[in-house]
């Protein structure tokens, strides 16, 4: 997995515009870029390619916390496609749960600039299918106090610690 690079801007595009059935994870993330919320975008290329795309932003509310949104891999490389055929689980060729796992393992060893300095504790946000996400490192369970303009039974997060937070979540304005 690496940082995204402006010269992979337009292949990450055409990604989003193949993996989602419409225009808005490719608006979504141009707008978050445009409006200053992106915090850090993730790529894991595959045969000279971007396989996998990942991108978290900044909350509004509470402060110091993150959404992991949208998360992307190449319609041919979904669902395991590139492990069909390999004798055993080989987590490598799984791009959507590698880069998922991996964004929340980076998210959990780095202290959050400007965020852990001012003793707020770092959160990651996700919306989605649970089973997959509780896989990759996200607690549904600790997401059980909050507050989400989006269902919660959909809603986990990642974080140091046990507690189960009380919060109100105000997603970056691109998500209205």
């Amino acid at each position: 997995m690496s940082a995204l690079r402006p010269e992979d801007a337009g292949e990450v595009d055409a990604l989003l515009r193949a993996a989602f059935p419409g225009p808005e994870g490719a608006a979504l993330v141009r707008q978050l870029r445009a409006d200053g919320a992106m915090a850090s975008e993730r790529i894991i290329r595959w045969q000279g390619r971007i396989g996998a795309y990942a991108a978290f932003s900044r909350m509004v509310a509470p402060e110091g916390w993150f959404c992991l949104a949208p998360v992307a891999v190449l319609p041919e490389w979904q669902g395991g496609a590139l492990a069909a055929g390999r004798p055993g689980p080989d987590g490598a060729f799984h791009l959507g749960s590698r880069i998922v796992r991996e964004t929340v393992e980076t998210f959990a060893s780095r202290p959050v600039r400007n965020v852990t300095e001012r003793g707020l504790v770092p959160t990651l946000v996700v919306l989605g299918d649970p089973r997959f996400y509780a896989r990759c490192g996200f607690s549904l369970e600790r997401a059980a106090r909050l507050v989400s303009p989006y269902p919660v039974d959909h809603t986990l997060i990642a974080r140091p610690g046990e507690d189960v937070p009380e919060a109100r979540l105000v997603y970056p304005a691109a998500f209205g």
